[in-house]
């Protein structure tokens, strides 16, 4: 077919009336360079989520100390715990208001307005003078951090094409961990109110440049919008009309046969597919939390000064800051090579023994081997192994899993379940650990999550489902045993 036979064709509303020029479409290549860009700008709040969540390691040390604190009293152990956790709480609320918001006003006004808590509450902790002031501002950066993983997930999940889901979906951890970098980085180097004022430009810039980034195919077509959608997949995929006709079809029989009935908890949990999802997502969102990741991340600096290493713990918790950034950024190379099923496996496997090593570490230390001068290194390389391999597997892929695994129609809903079990979990933990070190020991607590990391590891051999390379309409019908 030569160019001058092309030009007769004008931009049609159906794939039918394709059919003489059908295969030259099919072959239109498009490029994934706006679908990346979206991906990486949606991002940004992933960077909001990751200073909120590194934040306390280095202002800790600042809030007890009497020449930095801007508080009128030191914080008691108690109170600390509290700041802590509060992320947690507030991130466990959020998604049952994320859900219907991103169903009612879309994925992407509802990820802007996200950023409205991490902006107001870097202002509360700049004009802070008491501990009350600091906890309202932990528990509104909890509640931007429930919105930004409830709601991106479900974002990355329909922008993506099947052949880079896996990629765009595990980018949320690496620019999380690159928001924990960047706090743990500059925090022990700067004042107090210098540190709020370096995290406060992040959520501006969020706000700045996902404002010009379009809302997703799959939303406007569940609102009876196909011409914005059409709009939406032909930028995402930098294709022209003819050339989205067949994805454009296959979103819009997936959105209409999920939404055949509106969803609720009761359609969730009367679908046998969407139960064995439900419990792959739930799953796997658990286990990353019982792995002691946010002890771990809220904790680095403490956790280091404990063991007596030679090696300053603001430096220590830095290297380890970097080399999470260095193991996220290797997981959008490899998991749509590889698959998402081995590299949790992998994840599982390691977050165990790096975990049983360094318990191993601070039983030695307990009962005052002599030993324990020789392998001072022992903390610091179990940890910097724990990180990368949670940082591969076990940090971003049960997220990029949530986002393919469930129809349109019920997507909101378990998403909100899912994040909220995450959140669940992790105020649970970092509420009572420091409780659960001074009963059992140090050497205990790393322990029972290293005992957790192998129970992740059955549950992912025995029922998490590859998928790898397919569709959104592929997944459902294997989740829903249809060949």
């Amino acid at each position: 077919m030569n160019p001058a036979e092309l030009n007769q064709y004008q931009p049609v509303a159906t794939f039918e009336k394709l059919e003489s020029t059908q295969h030259f479409y099919r072959m239109e290549k498009g490029s994934p360079s706006r679908q990346f860009l979206a991906g990486i700008l949606v991002n940004l709040a992933s960077v909001m989520v990751g200073t909120a969540l590194g934040w306390t390691s280095p202002i800790a040390p600042k809030l007890a100390s009497k020449d930095e604190t801007p508080l009128d009293t030191i914080p008691t152990a108690s109170e600390n715990s509290w700041i802590a956790s509060l992320v947690a709480l507030g991130a466990l609320i959020a998604p049952f208001v994320a859900g219907p918001l991103a169903e009612r006003f879309g994925r992407r006004l509802t990820l802007l307005g996200s950023s409205a808590f991490f902006i107001v509450s870097w202002v509360l902790l700049l004009t802070t003078g008491t501990v009350v002031q600091v906890l309202v501002a932990r528990f509104l950066q909890g509640l931007g951090v429930g919105f930004v993983m409830t709601v991106q997930t479900m974002y990355i999940g329909e922008i993506a094409s099947s052949e880079y889901r896996g990629a765009l979906g595990s980018l949320m951890q690496l620019c999380i961990v690159t928001g924990i970098l960047y706090v743990y980085s500059v925090g022990p180097f700067v004042s107090y109110h210098a540190l709020q004022w370096a995290c406060l430009v992040l959520p501006i810039l969020f706000a700045v440049t996902f404002f010009f980034m379009p809302e997703t195919p799959a939303y406007y077509i569940s609102k009876g919008e196909k011409e914005r959608a059409v709009e939406s997949l032909c930028f995402l995929r930098g294709k022209t009309v003819e050339g989205i006709q067949e994805e454009l079809n296959e979103i819009t029989t997936t959105v209409e046969e999920s939404l055949k009935n509106k969803g609720t908890v009761t359609d969730l949990f009367r679908n046998p597919g969407n139960v064995k999802a439900l419990i792959i997502c739930a799953g796997l969102i658990s286990f990353q939390q019982l792995s002691g990741i946010n002890v771990i991340l809220f904790y680095s600096q403490s956790i280091f000064a404990s063991t007596g290493s030679s090696l300053e713990p603001a430096i220590s918790t830095i290297l380890v800051g970097a080399v999470q950034v260095l193991a996220s950024g290797a997981t959008p190379l490899i998991v749509d090579r590889l698959g998402r099923k081995p590299i949790l496996l992998t994840s599982a496997g390691g977050m165990c023994l790096s975990l049983i090593t360094m318990g191993l570490y601070f039983f030695l230390k307990h009962i005052d081997s002599p030993a324990v001068p020789s392998v001072g290194w022992l903390p610091i390389l179990s940890l910097i192994v724990f990180v990368t391999v949670y940082c591969i597997g076990f940090g971003p892929l049960p997220w990029a899993v949530l986002g393919e695994m469930f129809p349109a129609n019920v997507k909101s809903i378990a998403s909100s379940i899912v994040a909220s079990t995450c959140w669940v979990l992790g105020f649970i933990i970092l509420q009572f650990f420091a409780d659960l070190d001074k009963a059992v020991g140090s050497h205990w607590s790393f322990w029972i999550f290293g005992i957790f990391c192998a129970v992740a590891f059955v549950f992912t051999f025995t029922t998490v489902m590859e998928t790898k390379g397919l569709s959104l309409q592929e997944i459902q019908d294997r989740l829903n045993g249809k060949q």
